[in-house]
């Protein structure tokens, strides 16, 4: 110390008279902090993205500091400060947590809220993005799929033609029947005249 300073206290008998003039000369008072952690405490916003276990652990450390400062908040103003905090993704979150009336500690609330943060996560989904494949088929199936070359003009000009609907006119419903002609297309196996 300064002689200065210790001049200042040599006239005080007793170590508890010398730290109680010192707390009066060089401590911060109350009021400053209080009015600091409240500050921070209304202030504090949690932002997009990041982890709601990290801002719940944040604000659950400056509702223990404002508690041991007897900032005089009961624990329904810390739970609205701490729910107002939270990003618009959270309002869905925050509609049930109002309409249901749930009366939680603040420790409940933030295991509610990391719950609700775990489902969300696993309820978006995610995109894969992979390379294109080819497919080839092997085997009898495969070769069920392939036209034979002969066949297939006669099919496509066959089914290019215009063709009358069946069963239209008069009568109770029922579908007639049309002559089968030398030039039709079988819907079997797809030849023509029988």
């Amino acid at each position: 110390m300064t002689n200065d300073i210790q001049k200042q206290y040599d006239r005080h008998d007793d170590v508890a008279s010398i730290i109680l003039r010192m707390k009066e000369v060089y401590a911060i008072p109350d009021t400053h902090i209080r009015y600091a952690t409240t500050k921070a405490f209304f202030d504090t916003k949690m932002t997009e993205g990041s982890s709601v276990r990290e801002h719940g652990i944040k604000m659950l450390s400056l509702v223990e500091k404002l508690e041991d400062l007897q900032a005089g908040l009961d624990n329904d103003t810390y739970i609205d400060v701490i729910i107002q905090s939270l990003p618009p993704s959270y309002d869905p979150f925050v509609v049930n947590y109002n309409m249901n009336g749930l009366e939680k500690s603040i420790n409940e609330l933030i295991n509610m809220l990391v719950q609700y943060e775990a489902t969300t996560k696993k309820s978006k989904p995610s995109v894969l993005v992979g390379e294109a494949s080819t497919c080839k088929a092997k085997g009898k199936g495969a070769r069920r799929w392939k036209r034979k070359k002969g066949k297939a003009k006669a099919v496509a000009s066959a089914l290019s033609a215009p063709v009358a609907p069946v069963g239209m006119g008069k009568g109770k419903g029922k579908v007639g029947s049309k002559p089968i002609r030398a030039n039709d297309v079988c819907m079997h196996c797809r030849e023509k005249g029988h």
